[in-house]
């Protein structure tokens, strides 16, 4: 199946601590080519993010942002009234020892290690909805890239069927352009008054059909058109194939052009130049 490299992808995450917001944009690139926005205590999820990608996509620039917003409840600061009463233990028994002993302001109390704590929501349950959220939104990223390119599958079979049928009326005039040529030769003959040795008259007659004769390019195009439509049927990236597939089918019309002997020839060649223009555009965007 045809995999396009354009998608966009979505997700939402809300919890007790916060909710998380994740998109995932990707457009055509040569190869893989991923971009982070994360944020920085999330930052160590940026391998993880990679891999999955690179197990999921072959090619495309994928934008991959995620944004985390802490709820109130998850914040602020509190007392860890066990160790303070701990930390007052402690201090009565150096009064008792140390009578003298200057004790400490509720700042310096505070600023005890263990005493004041941070209500923010647990790390790892944030980082586990992180990565279930990210391959959700994977998922939705391949799905999109998956229908985009069946669209482009079908853009690139109707100008295929319009390649063949170009091909057929190339193939159906040749006789006609043939016999065509003959008479022009032979018009240019008498209208010099040269004397007609029918010898030299054929090989010139032969050497002309045989610059005329496009049968082996129509062949090649007929060959080049039957692998396109096999490739569009392959599992995995074929875009790189169907580009190089482009440039031979480029290469056919081009001769095509030069071997063009009559204006209808020529309007068949301009015409398979614009349809092999047309799917190369479109496979630009195909994995």
């Amino acid at each position: 199946m045809v995999h396009s490299m354009t998608a966009f992808a979505r997700q939402e995450h809300d919890a007790d601590w916060g909710s998380l917001q994740l998109e995932l944009r990707s457009v055509n690139q040569r190869y893989l080519e991923p971009h982070f926005r994360l944020p920085e205590n999330l930052r160590d999820l940026e391998p993880e993010f990679r891999e999955a990608l690179r197990q999921r996509l072959a090619r495309g620039k994928v934008e991959c942002t995620l944004r985390f917003e802490p709820s109130g409840a998850a914040g602020g600061l509190s007392v860890n009234a066990a160790r303070l009463a701990e930390l007052s233990r402690v201090l009565g028994e150096v009064r008792q020892t140390v009578a003298d002993a200057t004790p400490p302001d509720a700042l310096a109390l505070l600023d005890y290690p263990g005493v004041l704590e941070s209500r923010g929501p647990d790390p790892e349950s944030v980082k586990a909805a992180a990565l279930a959220l990210f391959q959700t939104a994977l998922d939705d990223l391949v799905a999109g890239r998956a229908r985009e390119g069946e669209k482009l599958a079908a853009l690139i079979r109707e100008r295929l069927v319009a390649i063949e049928g170009q091909v057929a009326e190339v193939r159906t005039l040749m006789p006609q352009i043939l016999e065509r040529q003959r008479s022009l030769l032979l018009e240019r003959l008498d209208a010099v008054k040269s004397e007609l040795d029918p010898q030299r008259l054929e090989a010139e007659l032969a050497l002309l059909a045989q610059k005329a004769d496009v049968d082996e390019e129509l062949d090649r195009l007929a060959t080049h058109v039957a692998e396109v439509e096999r490739q569009l049927k392959q599992k995995g990236p074929v875009g790189r194939r169907l580009d190089f597939l482009m440039q031979e089918l480029n290469r056919e019309a081009n001769t095509l052009s030069s071997k063009s002997a009559v204006a209808s020839t020529t309007r068949c060649a301009v015409e398979l130049k614009v349809l092999i223009e047309q799917m190369r555009e479109q496979i630009q965007n195909i994995e």
